[in-house]
């Protein structure tokens, strides 16, 4: 199996933090999807690899056991066992063992413990066969922005096989879940492999989401601004009245709280709506509203 630098592949260091990799995650994952770059088999590629480092490396156990084994991280759990195994048996006695695997071939495998315990063999001995965890499989839900306004159930087909699953409220551009047991089925007896839902969210509204807080601007007339007055906003779940206080600036910020997104796997729990103010400047002023801004003008008010 060769090695795959997963960090170069998201183009960050050893030490980037979680944020960091799901930032380069989303920007390569756009820049190699297949909708963007059809028949383009070097995207195709990319966009595999993108996804392969983005499973690995945001998840921190399966980081930990990368930056310790590299490409045979699959198998740690099985090493650790063996070597504790190994520990408490005379040595040469490997009998008695079975082990999963999660995707390569049977050489592959045999290759990692041979290196690990100095060319040993006869695992799986006395008669007792080989056990192989399943294939892991990958997949991808499009949706908007206001499918994930609420939780709901979908049914998913993954080859061949109907899976019904419900998704919370508030899921992420980007942000990959696991569904245990519904991957690959295993070989001699081993455990199914898992399935990676990867979940891309069109925003077609004209809110901006960063997270749980929805941003927006909203137009203020200049008269509002400067006398003050009644404004209605357009928010996801309807219309609110607010008031614009006199002498309000342009680039003036505004805060409903709990008007934002649905934060994600807290139960009626939402983020905030932040409205930034954009005083609108009139434009072709007749000749009597001219004379008004320009009494005001030498008023010194304007």
């Amino acid at each position: 199996m060769d090695f795959i630098d997963y960090y170069k592949v998201l183009g960050v260091d050893k030490s980037a933090s979680t944020d960091d990799i799901k930032k380069a995650y989303r920007k390569l994952a756009r820049k190699y999807h297949p909708d963007l770059n059809p028949n383009d088999k070097d995207a195709e590629l990319n966009f595999k690899k993108v996804n392969e480092a983005n499973e690995v490396l945001s998840d921190p156990d399966k980081r930990k056991k990368y930056d310790q084994y590299g490409k045979d991280w699959q198998h740690a759990e099985e090493f650790e066992k063996a070597k504790r195994s190994r520990a408490q048996r005379p040595q040469g006695d490997y009998s008695g063992y079975t082990y999963s695997h999660s995707g390569g071939s049977t050489q592959d495998f045999s290759d990692f413990f041979e290196s690990m315990f100095g060319g040993a063999t006869g695992f799986g001995g006395r008669g007792q066969k080989v056990r192989y965890r399943g294939q892991d499989y990958h997949a991808e839900l499009h949706l908007s922005l206001m499918d994930v306004y609420t939780t709901k159930k979908q049914t998913l087909t993954v080859n061949g096989k109907n899976i019904r699953l419900s998704i919370p409220a508030g899921i992420e551009d980007g942000q990959t879940i696991k569904i245990n047991g519904h991957g690959g089925p295993g070989i001699e007896g081993g455990p199914a492999g898992d399935l990676y839902i990867t979940f891309f969210i069109t925003n077609n509204t004209v809110f901006k989401r960063d997270g749980a807080d929805l941003y927006k601007n909203v137009q203020v007339p200049l008269v509002k601004a400067v006398l003050g007055g009644e404004i209605v906003v357009e928010t996801l779940t309807g219309k609110v009245k607010l008031k614009v206080t006199p002498g309000t600036d342009n680039g003036t910020k505004v805060k409903l709280k709990g008007k934002g997104f649905p934060k994600y796997k807290k139960e009626g729990q939402f983020g905030d709506l932040i409205l930034t103010y954009n005083v609108s400047i009139p434009k072709n002023l007749t000749p009597e509203q001219r004379t008004l801004f320009e009494a005001l003008e030498k008023a010194n008010l304007a």
